[in-house]
């Protein structure tokens, strides 16, 4: 029988309980509930609406039954309406009438409310150290190519020189903030609902406090109606985790070009590449191509959670069990990408001298021939155009900036000297790029420095 039955006539229909139920998705919350309840009992009795053998009843019961269903002694009753009533009818089966009245001055609204919040806090905890690692992986990776040269990139043209280590230090810097959105939704999320009732409080003397220390929350929600029908803090984790997965999508991009023939920069292990099932020759970066696609998935679950709340008036409704399966798959799915791309990254062998030759034959460089003009006196406009008269030149004649005769600068303007090709050499370039945040190798060193702060343990 239902928990909730004394109201109706006649059984459910049996179509209308599975449409209905959550217990298929929401028992992973098990052990929130559970810590929740005992919060909850706890308090109970210390405003003395359980007595003490009550709530050493209840507690001891609910203890056993996280331990059977963690050991699988205790399956799950797929008739259930949902974790709560699980777990209630269960520990109600085990002790008796105290059981019962473990529901005192609570609501199913308030209750999943918190589990939700304890839940995700939890996982937010767990996804915080897997970012931190994505983020050592590529900090180690930076280390490793400090002097190796790529061509940088405008709208995927080669456009002027910068080192291995400076592009990854990118996408280092993305996770620093990745990191930040995390842990500011944590922080907003981590304010305790019980005690809101269905919507209205309750008129039992509760002890919220008690409950917010028990279960480590900062704070207590102030507005009942808000207590059980906020999913902010769904909508804003499934947000940072998008952002997120947008950063693992652009960097698998990267992976994806960097490993085709028409780059070879870098190589991924065989370990982590699959082949084809005709072509021999072929060997696939189906994991970022599946990161890739994955973002996708993660955005359609902040697209369903908002569109779930976009029109739900005040303040519980059934459309918001919807939020659960949604935000548990943006998580789940954002921490298998994360925990498949970090050892793929560290297993990645880079290519220097493919990286070397791209950056040669694209006059990459030119932005630095003009600058040494422009240092010579010459208008910085004058110089750019006379730049690219010597690149035009050389496409036309085959070569590069660097082969270009020393007489054939000078047609085109007297300032230009012997030192000029030192200033243009790749190296150079590089080097002289020493202002903050720019690709010369010390300076990317104080990069590297920076965010292994930002991941530390």
């Amino acid at each position: 029988m239902k928990l909730w039955a004394g109201r109706f006539s006649k059984e459910t229909d049996q179509a209308v309980n599975d449409f209905n139920s959550s217990i298929s998705f929401d028992s992973r919350m098990y052990r929130q509930d559970i810590r929740g309840s005992k919060a909850h009992a706890t308090m109970l009795c210390s405003v003395g609406i359980l007595t003490e053998e009550e709530k050493d009843a209840i507690l001891g019961g609910l203890t056993q039954i996280e331990e059977d269903l963690t050991t699988g002694a205790l399956a799950f009753d797929p008739a259930a309406e949902d974790i709560h009533m699980f777990v209630e009818a269960e520990l109600t089966r085990r002790i008796g009438d105290a059981g019962k009245k473990l529901h005192t001055a609570r609501s199913r609204n308030d209750q999943v409310a918190l589990d939700i919040r304890l839940y995700l806090r939890d996982e937010i905890d767990s996804l915080i150290p897997l970012v931190k690692a994505l983020g050592k992986a590529l900090c180690a990776k930076a280390g490793e190519n400090l002097t190796t040269v790529m061509p940088g990139y405008t709208h995927l043209q080669r456009a002027q020189p910068i080192t291995f280590a400076h592009h990854l230090m990118a996408y280092a810097n993305m996770l620093a903030r990745d990191l930040g959105r995390l842990a500011d939704c944590r922080r907003r999320m981590n304010v305790m609902p019980l005690g809101s009732g269905a919507l209205a409080g309750t008129t039992y003397p509760l002890d919220r406090e008690l409950v917010k220390e028990l279960l480590d929350f900062d704070a207590v929600t102030l507005n009942s109606l808000d207590g059980v029908s906020d999913r902010d803090f769904c909508i804003e984790l499934a947000s940072a985790l998008s952002i997120l997965m947008m950063h693992l999508s652009r960097f698998s991009e990267e992976v994806i070009l960097w490993c085709s023939w028409e780059f070879r920069f870098v190589e991924l292990d065989d370990a982590f590449s699959t082949g084809s099932s005709i072509m021999p020759q072929k060997k696939n970066p189906d994991i970022t191509e599946l990161i890739r696609g994955k973002a996708g998935r993660v955005y359609g679950d902040l697209a369903t959670l908002l569109t779930m709340m976009k029109g739900l008036p005040l303040a519980y409704n059934k459309d918001m069990q919807e939020d659960k399966e949604a935000i548990f798959d943006a998580v789940d799915t954002t921490r298998l990408c994360i925990s498949t791309l970090i050892p793929m990254l560290e297993t990645m062998t880079v290519k220097p001298a493919n990286m070397r030759a791209a950056a040669a034959g694209g006059f990459i460089n030119a932005t630095d021939c003009a600058d040494y003009l422009a240092k010579q006196g010459v208008p910085f406009r004058d110089a750019y155009k006379v730049t690219g008269q010597l690149v035009a030149l050389c496409i036309e004649q085959g070569t590069t900036l660097e082969e270009l005769p020393l007489a054939e600068y000078q047609k085109l303007h007297p300032a230009f000297a012997p030192d000029v090709y030192d200033a243009i050499r790749l190296e150079t370039c590089l080097g002289q790029r020493k202002v903050t945040g720019s690709p010369a190798p010390e300076t990317v060193e104080g990069q590297i420095a920076a965010a292994a702060k930002w991941f530390e343990d």
